[in-house]
């Protein structure tokens, strides 16, 4: 049951941190289209904060299995 668990919440915060990266996008270009190119760029480097966070919660999520070679 915990495993179920530890999956549901990894699912919710690959999707959360998906969404956040998202809405950064969006704000970034509406920022961009205003005229306010700093907005934007900090804008996209939080989009780009919450997609490499996604993907180190994904892959920090995998089992890893020690050999000895």
């Amino acid at each position: 049951m915990t495993n179920m668990m530890q999956d549901t919440q990894l699912t919710m915060k690959e999707e959360n941190l998906g969404y956040m990266s998202d809405m950064a996008l969006e704000l970034a270009q509406m920022a961009e289209g205003t005229g306010l190119a700093t907005l934007a760029y900090l804008f996209r480097m939080a989009a780009l904060e919450a997609a490499t966070a996604g993907r180190i919660a994904a892959r920090d999520a995998i089992p890893h299995h020690v050999t000895s070679h």
